[in-house]
């Protein structure tokens, strides 16, 4: 098995676990979010049905990368398709790790504003985003060396 193949299997479980987490277990996320507290305000439902975008957005990329593992479609043989579909799906990964560096920067949890960056499962998320962005990138630098 190839890199690009560990990569792109591990996007797949990684979008597709992201849309479980935030489309059909949205109580759970709930849970992550907000602190006890305040889960009764009349404010949490809507914050719950709110984050199913976040999973509708994570599913088509899983997809995405399942489709091009299993099927290696004639599209994607061309290294400079792999290129830019590895630099996209690094771009994917980094812009949910960049949404929670300003939250971090704040100390994460302040008051009942934001979520706990530094520990649970949101660390789990800023940390494999991470290392998703760099497993990514690393992927496509291999590739645009062979230019």
């Amino acid at each position: 098995m190839r890199l690009s193949d560990i990569v792109l299997l591990l996007n797949t479980l990684w979008f597709v676990g992201a849309f479980v987490q935030f489309s059909i277990a949205q109580t759970n996320t709930l849970k992550i979010l907000l602190p006890r507290e305040e889960r009764s305000n009349p404010i949490a439902p809507t914050l719950a049905a709110s984050v199913a975008f976040l999973g509708g957005m994570n599913l088509p990329i899983g997809l995405l990368s399942f489709y091009l593992l299993a099927a290696r479609p004639s599209f994607f043989q061309p290294v400079e398709a792999q290129l830019v579909l590895f630099l996209f799906f690094a771009a994917c990964h980094l812009s949910q790790f960049a949404y929670n560096l300003p939250v971090l920067m704040r100390g994460g949890r302040v008051g009942v504003a934001y979520w706990p960056v530094l520990k649970g499962p949101m660390l789990r998320i800023f940390v494999i985003d991470a290392g998703l962005f760099a497993a990514n990138l690393a992927v496509a630098l291999l590739l645009a060396s062979r230019f």
